[in-house]
């Protein structure tokens, strides 16, 4: 889903375990603690405060500001886990089914015809908006023009240019009364798209796929985001949003659903890992998220340790239009001269080396695909790609957002090279929100990324890196890598669509290497026992609707 950031450095913990107290109390002032002790006055967006019940309000941290609650248009994970319970999309996922199947949810059925080319959606009827207006049919299309609108700038565009004409219509060629959806009836709404897609459905479980109510947006402009003004069709409502503070969420009284057991929400900003671990110990947070390696054999003895794999992939990417990384035979010789073994050794959390683009767990994964480690091999391609004694390799920068798992694995690699390569990288960190807009805009010669599997088919991983995919920030284009993957995506065979997702992975992490997989990730959390049902699944999609809290 999402790309992924995470917290603090290692430098960080002792620091911040010393000042614990004082954080702890800093947190419960700027949270109006009252008389009780556990109870929470929250400023409301409209300057009131309101006085939320111990047992009636979970406090999570979601460790970072998000960058933006514009669902079209946000990119990582922090933002969809808050647009997640704000908002939902045409289908959602069974997040007890082991197969992640789909369940309605503002469609109560979905029905494909012409062999997966066409798609008929039954809308549920008598859905309010947060704010009591009807939902309609066409805010699902207006969410789509937005979404897919040159204007919009959204990076997740390109998930529904399997529509028809759904491409051509964000280049400008067409109108959008040309794409390949279309009201038929109040409640039905017919997709047509450019070939067969039998996981269709799957990709409008995606927030970027979410209604919209145009006239909220024209109203309050770049603000219509904020607390008192958002309007939403989730089981929870943005009550309020202090900005890198925390944010409040409330249960919809209008929401279509099943009415959510919590009735309160706090989510806490809080990058530092020693001090939301603090913050849990002292009673002040219900989960913790992401915890610090370096102590997770300590954490493991914790009643409250919860660990899962995910479908999650952590990378180093090469920005191919600046050099020395505009030559593949210098990229292969990176990846090959890198023992990914050692590094998740080191980060001893249960992570799984990986050379496959293709997570593990995944259809598709290929355990032996891609550049094995070689540090013979990776000198002798530096030497043909011209660097030797008489041509020393220049020094290189690499950046990564501020985490302290992202700092070691970073460290590490960099003594790899040096001692492999003899390559010297210079590592900086940024704050998710810088780091992001750097990615965007000047891609550094090298870079971490993860990305969080949206929809648990090989083409949410293998799309990111196609030359239209504005997530794909090496500025790689491979004009058959494009083609194999929009073939293996209109296919219904198995069989098939395995055989072209191995040469499309074959092009990309053995031939041209614009990007290099290190491992697929596993989530680690504290979670407090008065928590019954905390939402844990391979997805990352920590949806609180069906959570309960325990007197």
């Amino acid at each position: 889903m999402r790309s992924l950031p995470f917290r603090k450095t290692r430098s960080l913990w002792l620091k911040t375990a010393q000042s614990a107290a004082v954080v702890v109390m800093a947190i419960a002032l700027a949270s109006g603690c009252t008389r009780r002790g556990k109870d929470l006055d929250v400023e409301l967006a409209d300057g009131t405060k309101a006085k939320l019940e111990h047992k009636d309000t979970l406090r999570i941290n979601v460790s970072t500001e998000p960058p933006t609650l514009d669902w079209h248009k946000a990119t990582d994970t922090t933002s969809s886990w808050i647009t997640g319970n704000t908002m939902e999309g045409l289908v959602e996922y069974d997040l007890n089914d082991k197969e992640l199947g789909l369940i309605p949810a503002l469609a109560t059925k979905w029905e494909p015809t012409e062999n997966a080319r066409k798609w008929k959606f039954t809308l549920r009827e008598n859905v309010k908006w947060s704010d009591g207006q009807p939902f309609a049919a066409q805010h699902v299309l207006d969410g789509w023009k937005r979404l897919m609108a040159r204007e919009t700038a959204s990076e997740y565009a390109y998930f529904l240019f399997a529509l028809k004409n759904g491409k051509a219509f964000n280049e400008g060629k067409v109108p959008f009364e040309q794409v390949g959806a279309k009201i038929t009836a109040p409640n039905v709404i017919e997709v047509e798209l450019e070939k067969p897609m039998g996981y269709f459905p799957y990709l409008l479980t995606h927030s970027s796929t979410f209604p919209v109510r145009l006239d909220v947006v024209q109203k309050h402009g770049d603000r219509w985001t904020e607390a008192g003004n958002i309007v939403t069709l989730g089981p929870y409502t943005l009550k309020a949003w202090q900005h890198d503070k925390q944010i409040l969420l409330q249960a919809n009284d209008n929401y279509f659903g099943e009415k959510p057991f919590i009735k309160n929400i706090v989510a806490y900003m809080i990058q530092e890992q020693a001090t939301a671990i603090n913050l849990f110990d002292s009673g002040k947070l219900d989960s913790v998220h992401s915890l610090p390696s370096v102590e997770l054999r300590k954490l493991r003895q914790r009643k409250e340790f919860r660990e899962t794999s995910t479908l999650t992939l952590q990378y180093y990417g090469f920005n191919v239009s600046k050099a020395p990384f505009n030559n593949p035979l210098v990229r292969k010789a990176i990846s090959m001269g890198i023992d990914r073994q050692q590094v998740v050794q080191m980060l001893a959390g249960g992570q799984l080396p990986m050379t496959s683009w293709i997570p593990s767990g995944m259809f598709g994964y290929e355990a032996e695909r891609g550049l094995s480690f070689n540090p013979e091999k990776a000198k002798e391609l530096m030497k043909q790609a011209g660097y030797g004694e008489g041509k020393p390799f220049p020094k290189i920068e690499f950046r990564f957002n501020t985490n302290e798992d992202h700092q070691r694995v970073a460290e590490n690699i960099q003594a790899q090279l040096k001692k492999n390569l003899g390559v010297e990288m210079e590592i900086k960190n940024e704050e998710w929100k810088v780091f992001l807009n750097t990615l965007k805009t000047d891609p550094p010669q090298m870079f971490r990324m993860g990305w969080q599997a949206d929809y648990p088919d090989p083409d949410n991983f293998m799309n990111l890196m196609t030359s239209y995919s504005e997530q794909n920030r090496t500025r790689w284009k491979n004009a058959q890598y494009d083609s194999l993957v929009e073939k293996a995506a209109g296919l219904t065979d198995k069989n098939e669509r395995k055989a072209i997702y191995s040469q499309a992975q074959k092009l990309m992490v053995e031939d041209e290497v614009p990007a290099y997989p290190v491992y697929s990730g596993v989530n680690h959390l504290l979670i407090s026992p008065r928590v019954e049902g905390y939402p844990v699944n391979v997805l990352n999609r920590f949806l609180y609707k069906r959570a309960k809290l325990k007197e």
